[in-house]
C-alpha cells in the first residue's frame, strides 16, 4: 500500500538502511519505535524479501502482533514455543504440533512468508525436512500400495483408528484410505484400484461425505522429527545404552528407586515404540535419534542458499533486552528443572541438553540479515549494531469517542502541511469517516486505490487495520486508527466454519452388554450381532438376552424399535421377562404419570397464553451503545437469544423464556443486556441466584458493565451487613434501586417492589420446593428470563417447542487460546513446577482431589511443595459459611491454590485460574473431566490442565483405553457425543421435577421423551395414531458383510439409519453415503436398502407383517386398519386365483407365485412381486383412487 510505503522513503538514511538491510551487512539497531509504529517500519524494510521472521518476547504479544500484521501481509504464520512441559507429559494436545508443521509445511512449498514467533521458540530443535522423503505425494492414477502407504503414514506420526475425527488421524478399510493431514481443514479420501490410485477427495469429518473431487495432494508430516525405522533402530540402541549406563550408577550408589524409574521408564518406550509402533512425544528423546538438528533461524539461511534465493531470510527481533531476558528465564528453568529430574531419575542426561541456549540462536540469527527494533536507546541485550538509526515515531493519543478533539487536532495537522491517513475497520466506516470529516469542514478524500499516496495537507481515509496509531514527526507523516478516534474495538473473531451435511445422528455407541429397551418387550442385555443362516438366507439378528434365560432375535432391519436404556444414575436396571405383562404394566403406569405432566405444561401455557404482560419500547440508542461495550465477539447462538428475548419483551405477551447454556457459553451477558432494556423503562430487575459466591460475581459483572449509565445494582446476600440490606429494602420500595441481585434472600415478605419488571433465574434447578413456590407468586405478570447450564436435551426440547420458549447455546465462545492439556504420570517435580510458573505469572492453580478423607493432607503436601505459594483445601462436607468463605477468598487472590474435590465443576468462574492438576485422573468420567477442564482458560492467557494417574498400578489394556479416551479429551473433539449424553439425562431430571424422575428411570429416557411427546400432541388436540411395528421377513440375503463394514459400532449406526430411512430421498442419500464411505455396495445391503422402503409403505398400508417363504407371501393387516373394505373385491379380480383373503381374526392377503430354482433370480422376483402389490394394494386407502 503505497500511501503507507511511500512517506519512509523520506526518512534520512532509509534507504541506504535498505540496501543494508538487504545485503545483510551486520546488525542493524532501530531505535525510537513505539507499538504499531514498529510493525509499520518492519513492512517498509522487508518489502520484495521472500522469508522474514518477527520475534518478540512472550506468546501474548506474538499472538496480538500476528493478528495486527495480517493487514500488511496475508502469508503471516504464528510459530509457537514449545512448552518445557511439553517434552515431559506421555501424551498433549495437538495444536501446537499443528501450527509449527503448518509453518514448515510453508517453507518446504517455498512461498513468502513471514513468521511471527518468540525467543523461545527459536530455542527448540528442529530437523530438517527431506522434501523427496518427508512428504507423501498422491496424484490420480499414481501408484500407491496400501500396506506401504498406512507404514509411511505412520513414520509421519500419524494415528491409525477406524473412523477418521481429528487432525493426524488415518483409517484403512478395504481400499479406502482417509488420511486427515494436520495442516489442512478437512480430511482426504483416497480410493486404490489395486496399487492405483483410482480417485482423492475432501470430506467433511461430521458426515463422513466427500466435498470436492482433487487430482492430486501433498501429505505432510504429523509432527516435526520424521523417523524411519534405521533411525529408530540406532537411536534407541543409543538411548538403551546410555540408560544401562545411568542405571548402574544409581545402583552403585544405592539408589534403587531412581534406578527402578530409569529401567522402567525406557521398558515403557520401548513397548512404545517397537511394538505399537506409536511414536507420541519423542521430542525429548530427540538428541538420541537425531544427529543433526537445527535451530529455525538456521533453517531458513540453509533453504534460502539451497533454493538460490538472492536476499537472505531477514529477522526482525523487537525489544532485544528483553528478548535476552526471556532467553535467559528459559534457559534456566530449563536446567534447574532437567537437573532435578535428571537426579531423581525421571529423566537421561540426554535429554538434559535439548534446548540450543540463547547465544547459539544469536549466533544463527547472523546467518540472516538482524535488524532490532528499540523504544529506548539501551542494551541490545545479544547483538551489537553496526549502524544505529533514531527514528523518533511517538504514539497518538487516544481520543476516547470525543470527534470534536479529533477534527481540532487534524486541522492542525493540516495547517502545517502533514500528511494523514486514517484507517478503519470497514470499507463502509471509512467511506463515512471521510463524509463527517467533510461536514465539519475538513477536506477528507476515501480512496480505494492501494498505489495511491497521500499529498502533504491531505486527510485520507481508506481501510485498514493497524493497534494504535503512530506519528513520525520528521516527516509530517500521521497514522490514525480507530481505535485511537472510537475507543478499543471489540475482538473480532473468525466466522465459524457451518459444517455442510447431517451430523451423524445419535452415535450412542452400544456395547455388548448394555442395556436396551424394546418398545414391546422392554428392557434387555444386548449380546451382539449375530448372523444366522435359516433355508439358506443369511441375515443379521441383534441378540437381547432378558432376565430368565429368555433370548430374543431382532432383525438388523427393525433397529428402530430399540433404543439404549440410559437413566441418571449408573443403577443397574431390573430386567423384564419375556412374555410376561409386567412391560405393559410399566408402560401404562408411566403414560398416566406423563398424561399428568403434559397437562400441567398445556395448562401452564393457556394460563400464561391468556394473561397481559407489560409491552416494551423498541431499542433505543442508549440500548444500542451498551450493546457495543461487550468485549467480546458474539456467537450466532446468543445474538439469536437475544433478539428472542427483546422480542419477548416487546410483545404483550408475558415472557417466560429458558436459556441453556454451557458454563461460560454468555448467558449472563443476555441477562444484563435484558436488564438494561428494562431498567430504562423505570422498570426494577431481579435477579436470582443460588449461592452466595455467584451472587457476588454476578453483582461485580452487572456493576463493571453499567458503570457509565445511571443504574443502581445492589446486592442481597450473606456478604451484606443487616443494615446494608434494610436500606437496599427501603430503597426497593421508593423505586431507587433499579436492579437487585440475590440469593433466596430477595424472595422473603419484606422485601417489596416499586415496579417489577423482569425476574431473572440463574440455575433455577437448584431452588427449593419452597422458594419454587415463592417464585411462581413474583411471575405471576412479569416477564420472566430462566437460565440453566444443564444442557436440556434435545429429545425433550422437541416435545416443549411452543410450551415454553427455549433458546439453546450449543456454539462454545471462539476461545482466543485453546487449552494445553497433557496427560503425564504423578511426579512432584512436574507438580511443583507448574504451580510455581502459575504463580510467577501471576495467577491461581485449581487442584482437583477427589477424596474427602485425606485432603487436607494433600493440601499441606503441596503447601511443603511449594512454600510460597497460600494453600487452602474445599470440599463439599465443609460448613456452607466455611465453604464460602474460601471461595470468596479463592476469587480475591488471597489464594493461590486451592486444593478441592470436584465441586468447582458447577458454575464458578474465575479468569484468573490458568492451571489445572487433576489428581489420579483415570477414575474421573469423560464429562465430568470435560466440566472441571473447563473450568480454567477463560481468559487469554495459554491454559494448562494436567491429568496426572500413578503409572505402577494401572493395567496395560486399561491405561492405553483411558490414554485413548483422554487423548481424545486432549483435542475438544468427539469424546463428548457421551459425555453430553449423561449430562442431557440429568437436564430432563430437573426440568420435570422428582417424581418424574422415577418414572423416566422405569422406561428409559428416550422412550419416556416419545412417550411425553405423544401425550402433549394429544392434548393440544393433534390427533396421534397409536403405533404399531411392521416386520418384514423375506427370504432374501439383507445385512451388512463384515467385508463391507469392518467396525461393529459403524455398522451398528448404519444398520439404524437404514431402519429409520422414510422415503425414496432418503434411502438415495443413504445409497450415496455408503458408495462414498465404503465403497461400491454390496446386494445384499441393496436388498436392505430395498425391504426398507417396503416396510414403510406396509406400515402406511396398516400392516403388521409381510412374510415371504416357500413361494408364497402373506401380507397381515391390523383388524382396525383403515382400509376400504369394498375395494378388496376388485383387488382380488385383478390376481385371478394367485391372491386369496382371509377375513376372520386377523386378516390377511396371501400370494403365490412360482419359483425358478435360482437363488439370486428367487430374491429377485421376490423383492419384486412384494414392491408391485403394496403399490396395488394403495387402492384399499379410503380416497386413494382419485389421487395417489
Amino acid at each position: 500500500m503505497q500511501a503507507l510505503l511511500s512517506p519512509l522513503r523520506e526518512l534520512a538514511d532509509y534507504d541506504s538502511l535498505k540496501e543494508a538491510v538487504r545485503k545483510g551487512k551486520g546488525p542493524v539497531g532501530l531505535t525510537g519505535c513505539v507499538d504499531s509504529q514498529k510493525l509499520h517500519m518492519i513492512y517498509g524494510l522487508s518489502d520484495g524479501v521472500k522469508s522474514k521472521v518477527i520475534v518478540t518476547y512472550n506468546d501474548i504479544k506474538a499472538r496480538e502482533i500476528f493478528e495486527e500484521y495480517k493487514f500488511y501481509d496475508r502469508n503471516v504464520m504464528l510459530y509457537p514455543a514449545k512448552d518445557l512441559i511439553f517434552f515431559q507429559a506421555d501424551i498433549h494436545g495437538n495444536q501446537l504440533v499443528k501450527e509449527r508443521v503448518r509453518t514448515m509445511r510453508r517453507l518446504m512449498e517455498q512461498k513468502p512468508l513471514t513468521i511471527v514467533t518468540t525467543y523461545a521458540a527459536l530455542m527448540t530443535p528442529l530437523a530438517l525436512w527431506d522434501r523427496e522423503k518427508d512428504v507423501l505425494d498422491l496424484e490420480r492414477g499414481g501408484l500407491a500400495e496400501e500396506k506401504a502407504l498406512a507404514e509411511k503414514l505412520v513414520s509421519f506420526g500419524y494415528e491409525k483408528c477406524s473412523q477418521v475425527e481429528t487432525p493426524g488421524q488415518f483409517s484403512v478399510r478395504g481400499g479406502i484410505v482417509d488420511i486427515f493431514d494436520l495442516t489442512e481443514e478437512n480430511p482426504y479420501r483416497i480410493e486404490l484400484w489395486g496399487d492405483e490410485v483410482e480417485s482423492i477427495r475432501s470430506f467433511d469429518v461430521l458426515s463422513q461425505r466427500s466435498i470436492e473431487k482433487l487430482e492430486s495432494i501433498s501429505v505432510y508430516p504429523a509432527t516435526e522429527f520424521v523417523l524411519d525405522e534405521e533411525q529408530l533402530k540406532t537411536g534407541f540402541q543409543k538411548l538403551e545404552a546410555e540408560a544401562a549406563r545411568q542405571e548402574k550408577l544409581f545402583r552403585e550408589a544405592f539408589r534403587t528407586e531412581e534406578a527402578h524409574r530409569i529401567a522402567s521408564q525406557v521398558k515403557a518406550l520401548r513397548e512404545q515404540l517397537l511394538e505399537f509402533q506409536s511414536r507420541a512425544n519423542l521430542e525429548g528423546y530427540i538428541r538420541y535419534f537425531y544427529e543433526d538438528t537445527v535451530t529455525l533461524p538456521e533453517l531458513l539461511t540453509r533453504m534460502s542458499v539451497k533454493n538460490n534465493v538472492l536476499n537472505r531470510p531477514l529477522f526482525f527481533l523487537e525489544e532485544p533486552a528483553r528478548l535476552k531476558e526471556q532467553a535467559d528465564a528459559v534457559e534456566l528453568e530449563f536446567r534447574e528443572s532437567m537437573a532435578q529430574r535428571a537426579e531423581k531419575g525421571y529423566i537421561l542426561p540426554g535429554q538434559m541438553n535439548i534446548l540450543y541456549s540463547g547465544e547459539e540462536v544469536a549466533a544463527r540469527l547472523l546467518g540472516g540479515s538482524v535488524v532490532t527494533l528499540a523504544t529506548m536507546d539501551g542494551r541490545s541485550g545479544y547483538f551489537r549494531p553496526e549502524r544505529k538509526l533514531d527514528i523518533a515515531a511517538r504514539n497518538i493519543a487516544p481520543y476516547n469517542n470525543s470527534f470534536e478533539a479529533l477534527v481540532k487536532d487534524l486541522k492542525q495537522f493540516k495547517r502545517n502541511g502533514c500528511r494523514v491517513l486514517l484507517l478503519s475497520g470497514s470499507r463502509t466506516r471509512a467511506r463515512r469517516l471521510a463524509e463527517d470529516l467533510r461536514d465539519q469542514e475538513l477536506a477528507a478524500v476515501y480512496s480505494e486505490d492501494p498505489m495511491r499516496e497521500v499529498q502533504p495537507g491531505e486527510v485520507l481515509t481508506c481501510y485498514g487495520h493497524v493497534g494504535k496509531g503512530f506519528e513520525y514527526p520528521l516527516i509530517k507523516f500521521v497514522v490514525f486508527s480507530e481505535t485511537d478516534i472510537f475507543g478499543a474495538e471489540k475482538k473480532k473473531k473468525k466466522a465459524k466454519k457451518h459444517f455442510q451435511g447431517q451430523k451423524i445422528k445419535d452415535f450412542n455407541e452400544l456395547k455388548v452388554g448394555d442395556y436396551v429397551v424394546h418398545e414391546s418387550h422392554g428392557l434387555g442385555i444386548y449380546r451382539g450381532i449375530e448372523k444366522v443362516e435359516m433355508e439358506g438366507v443369511v441375515k443379521d439378528y441383534m441378540k437381547i438376552e432378558y432376565r430368565d434365560g429368555g433370548n430374543l432375535y431382532v432383525l438388523a432391519t427393525g433397529l428402530d424399535v430399540i433404543q439404549k436404556y440410559a437413566s441418571a444414575d449408573a443403577r443397574r436396571p431390573k430386567l423384564n421377562k419375556l412374555g410376561s405383562k409386567e412391560w405393559e404394566k410399566t408402560k401404562t403406569k408411566v403414560r398416566g404419570a406423563v398424561n399428568e405432566v403434559a397437562k400441567d405444561l398445556v395448562e401452564l401455557y393457556a394460563a400464561r397464553q391468556a394473561g397481559q404482560g407489560y409491552q416494551f419500547g423498541r431499542d433505543t440508542v442508549w440500548q444500542r451503545e451498551f450493546e457495543e461495550m461487550f468485549p467480546f465477539e458474539e456467537t450466532e447462538d446468543q445474538l439469536n437469544a437475544i433478539t428472542d428475548t427483546k422480542a419477548d419483551m416487546e410483545s404483550d405477551r408475558i415472557m417466560d423464556r429458558l436459556i441453556c447454556g454451557d458454563v461460560g457459553y454468555g448467558k449472563t451477558e443476555i441477562a444484563i443486556r435484558a436488564a438494561f432494556k428494562a431498567v430504562q423503562e423505570g422498570k426494577q430487575v431481579v435477579y436470582l441466584v443460588p449461592t452466595t459466591i455467584l451472587a457476588q460475581q454476578h453483582y461485580t459483572t452487572f456493576v463493571q458493565r453499567m458503570k457509565d449509565y445511571p443504574v443502581r445494582v445492589e446486592l442481597m446476600s450473606r456478604f451484606r451487613t443487616p443494615g446494608e440490606i434494610r436500606k437496599t429494602v427501603t430503597d426497593l420500595q421508593k423505586g431507587l434501586v433499579d436492579i437487585v441481585i440475590g440469593t433466596h434472600r430477595v424472595l422473603s415478605d419484606d422485601v417489596k417492589f416499586k415496579d417489577l419488571g423482569l425476574l431473572v433465574i440463574d440455575e433455577e434447578q437448584r431452588f427449593g420446593v419452597a422458594h419454587k413456590e415463592k417464585i411462581k407468586k413474583l411471575k405471576e405478570n412479569v416477564d420472566v428470563l430462566t437460565l440453566t447450564a444443564t444442557p436440556i436435551p434435545r429429545t425433550l426440547h422437541m416435545s416443549l417447542v411452543g410450551i415454553r420458549d427455549m433458546s439453546v447455546l450449543e456454539e462454545a465462545p471462539e476461545d482466543r487460546l485453546p487449552i494445553q492439556t497433557f496427560v503425564c504420570e504423578y511426579n512432584e517435580e512436574l507438580v511443583r513446577e507448574a504451580i510455581a510458573r502459575e504463580l510467577a505469572r501471576g495467577g491461581q492453580v485449581y487442584y482437583v482431589y477427589n477424596r474427602v478423607n485425606n485432603i487436607a493432607d494433600v493440601a499441606a503436601q503441596i503447601a511443603g511443595l511449594v512454600p510460597e505459594a497460600a494453600v487452602s483445601y474445599a470440599h463439599g462436607q465443609m460448613k456452607e459459611h466455611e465453604l464460602e468463605r474460601i471461595m470468596y477468598d479463592f476469587i480475591g487472590g488471597e489464594i493461590d491454590v486451592l486444593v478441592s474435590t470436584t465441586i468447582i465443576e458447577t458454575g464458578l468462574d474465575i479468569s484468573n485460574v490458568n492451571t489445572m492438576i487433576i489428581h489420579d485422573s483415570d477414575n474421573m468420567g469423560l464429562s465430568q473431566l470435560y466440566q472441571l477442564r473447563g473450568r480454567v482458560g477463560r481468559s487469554n492467557r495459554t491454559a494448562y490442565a494436567f491429568l496426572m494417574y500413578r503409572r505402577d498400578k494401572m493395567l496395560k489394556e486399561v491405561a492405553e483405553k483411558r490414554l485413548e479416551a483422554i487423548r481424545e479429551f486432549t483435542d475438544l473433539g468427539s469424546g463428548f457425543k457421551i459425555a453430553m449424553r449423561d449430562l442431557e439425562i440429568r437436564g430432563a431430571g430437573n426440568l420435570l421435577g422428582v417424581r418424574q424422575h422415577g418414572h423416566m428411570e422405569a422406561v428409559g429416557y428416550d422412550m419416556y421423551c416419545k412417550m411425553l411427546n405423544d401425550a402433549v400432541q394429544s392434548l393440544k388436540g393433534v390427533r396421534v395414531a397409536e403405533d404399531f411395528t411392521t416386520q418384514i421377513d423375506l427370504d432374501v440375503d439383507a445385512f451388512i458383510p463384515p467385508s463391507y463394514i469392518v467396525n461393529e459400532v459403524q455398522k451398528l449406526d448404519i444398520y439404524k439409519r437404514i431402519a429409520g430411512i422414510e422415503n425414496e430421498k432418503e434411502r438415495d442419500d443413504m445409497k450415496d453415503e455408503l458408495l462414498d464411505r465404503f465403497g461400491e455396495i454390496p446386494k445384499s445391503v441393496d436388498n436392505l436398502l430395498r425391504i426398507a422402503l417396503i416396510r414403510v409403505s406396509a406400515h402406511g398400508l396398516f400392516m403388521t407383517e409381510i412374510k415371504g417363504k416357500n413361494e408364497r407371501i402373506t401380507f397381515t393387516f391390523r383388524p382396525d386398519a383403515g382400509v376400504d373394505i369394498l375395494k378388496i373385491p376388485e383387488l382380488l379380480k385383478k390376481y385371478d386365483q394367485s391372491l386369496t383373503f382371509t377375513a376372520y381374526g386377523v386378516p390377511f392377503f396371501t400370494y403365490k407365485y412360482k419359483k425358478t430354482g435360482l437363488v439370486e433370480k428367487d430374491a429377485e422376483l421376490l423383492l419384486n412381486r412384494t414392491e408391485e402389490l403394496l403399490e396395488e394394494m394403495r387402492l384399499l386407502l379410503p380416497g386413494e383412487d382419485m389421487a395417489v
